[in-house]
């Protein structure tokens, strides 16, 4: 008999705007079927500003972040980590546990291991040893464990390659986001700090028109205007059942 997972989406990523730009529109597909979303980031995005110090920085990105959040009423934690000096500790793991059991979650969305961004490879790292054990009553936090493993997911940036530029393992699924995506623009819309940036950074003058072409470019993939994709973790330590994809069954785009 299979395992029915806590309807609790937690979505842990990097930085303020990674959850809006790779998975919001899956998010808000799952909030529609009843799950209770929660999003958090690894760092508070502080070095992601322009003409501010890191602490103004980090708290224009915070309240960005929660306004995000806001639209799929969604809970919001940020978790102490320098941006752009992420790594894998106890302390952080630790935390990524207490947090994982403190809204009990079923479903774990995070980035890909082989991510082009340091920060996101990190996450992964720590999100795959947090969740692995969060179920074990001998890990050293107060917050009760959860009755079973979460599921894993992975989501993607905007291209299949990995920092080398190299083509990565095809994506397991892609969901349809096209009847979300006004959805997505609007929660995208709320990291305006973000449009400065990438201008600086990157000579980008339409950052959130990027983000949405990328997932154009997945959807072209599926036959659909806008998709997302994913990568179940099925190693040893994980469950394996297909909630996600059967929840979302009418938006699916099955690749494997």
């Amino acid at each position: 008999m299979a395992i029915k997972f806590n309807k609790v989406a937690l979505s842990i990523n990097a930085h303020p705007d990674d959850a809006e730009a790779w998975n919001a529109g899956t998010l808000k597909l799952l909030r529609d079927k009843g799950y209770k979303i929660v999003i958090a980031t690894m760092t508070g995005g502080d070095l992601g500003g322009c003409n501010m110090t890191m602490e103004e920085t980090a708290r224009v990105r915070f309240e960005e972040a929660k306004k995000a959040a806001a639209v799929l009423d969604a809970e919001y934690y940020t978790m102490g980590g320098i941006d752009g000096f992420l790594y894998d500790t106890k302390e952080m793991r630790l935390k990524i546990i207490s947090l994982i059991r403190k809204v009990r979650a079923g479903v774990i969305f995070t980035h890909l291991a082989v991510d082009y961004h340091s920060d996101h490879r990190t996450t992964a790292a720590i999100v795959e040893a947090a969740a692995m054990v969060s179920s074990l009553d001998t890990v050293p936090v107060p917050e009760k464990p959860v009755d079973v493993t979460p599921l894993l997911y992975h989501s993607s940036p905007l291209t299949l390659t990995d920092p080398m530029g190299s083509q990565i393992v095809p994506p397991h699924f892609l969901v349809d986001v096209t009847s979300v995506i006004e959805t997505k623009k609007q929660m995208l819309g709320c990291h305006v700090s973000q449009i400065e940036l990438m201008r600086h950074m990157h000579k980008m003058d339409d950052f959130f028109g990027f983000v949405l072409e990328g997932n154009r470019n997945y959807g072209k993939m599926a036959g659909v205007e806008y998709a997302e994709v994913y990568w179940q973790h099925l190693g040893g330590g994980f469950q394996k059942e297909p909630q996600v994809q059967e929840d979302l069954s009418e938006y699916l785009i099955n690749k494997m």
